[in-house]
């Protein structure tokens, strides 16, 4: 045993170890709606991968082109509250097939397994509300220099996207690493009681961000209201920090919450297609692609 290390901390470092995915679709989203899409690997190298942090491997997904013709520019993919399952995965796969080496890492492992949680507030309650941004975001950081060592990606043209807890969590990491290019939050939540481990909401760091945030809602989201939406974009335009300026909202007046979860009975297949589009021409504008 090492002597430096508290046994407590190598058991937790062993069990982060043995981690892996789950497969096919978290258990408190079933059924799937026959909405659901799924992206192929033709043409992709797409698997699982262990990502090396400071407090102990966590497994990711990646996925690639086979055969690219440079390097292909880097985003990292932040999970929605069900962690990195089948939908996850397929939005991997979507943006390699679009030429880029998309990466998610799990960032609910230490706190547990919300793929075998059947209850939408006990994966809230047992996990995600015990899970610090100071972790989410050193993860991140953690998963790009994973990706700064393979020779297949570019991590020069950065970005970053996640969905609801994940596009949240897009706002922050734009306001702390430098390197990024872009970022795109789906739905994610701008203003919520702040505690010690969540100090900071979207709406307290428009003036650090780093890059430009392409942030994309529902009117009709019920858990977003949209007059908080709304002052966002007024910060943004009338901030003199360039990234803020920078970035944009755009609001889908017939979309709920999660309309871009084609799994989900919330997919809204307009919104999400255009919000797709908006994506992939959002990351080449930035000079993420």
């Amino acid at each position: 045993m090492n002597e430096n290390v508290p046994s407590t901390a190598l058991k937790s470092r062993r069990q982060v170890l043995k981690h892996t995915l789950g497969t096919g679709f978290a258990l408190a989203v079933l059924p799937i709606s026959e909405t659901a899409l799924a992206t192929d690997a033709d043409g992709l190298v797409a698997g699982e991968v262990t990502i090396a942090t400071s407090m102990g491997d966590i497994p990711g997904y990646r996925a690639r082109p086979l055969k690219p013709k440079a390097k292909a520019p880097v985003i990292l993919i932040v999970h929605e509250i069900f962690g990195v399952h089948e939908h996850i995965k397929d939005v991997c796969r979507r943006f390699a097939k679009e030429g880029y080496y998309a990466i998610a890492p799990e960032l609910f492992v230490r706190q547990g397994d919300v793929s075998k949680m059947a209850d939408f507030k006990e994966i809230v309650g047992k996990v995600v509300s015990k899970v610090a941004d100071s972790q989410v975001l050193s993860d991140l950081d953690a998963t790009l220099a994973f990706a700064k060592k393979d020779p297949h990606a570019d991590t020069s043209k950065l970005s970053v996207t996640g969905f609801c807890w994940g596009g949240r969590i897009v706002w922050l990491y734009a306001a702390q690493q430098k390197s990024l290019k872009a970022g795109v939050a789906w739905y994610g939540r701008i203003v919520a009681d702040s505690d010690a481990l969540h100090p900071k909401n979207p709406s307290d760091i428009v003036a650090d961000l780093k890059a430009p945030v392409l942030g994309l809602y529902g009117g009709q989201d019920q858990g977003i209201p949209v007059s908080t939406v709304q002052e966002q974009a007024q910060s943004l335009a009338a901030s003199s920090n360039a990234a803020a300026k920078a970035s944009s909202i755009h609001i889908y007046p017939d979309a709920g919450h999660a309309f871009f979860a084609d799994y989900r009975p919330s997919y809204h297949q307009a919104s999400a297609e255009d919000g797709w589009q908006r994506t992939l021409d959002w990351l080449k504008t930035h000079h993420a692609k």
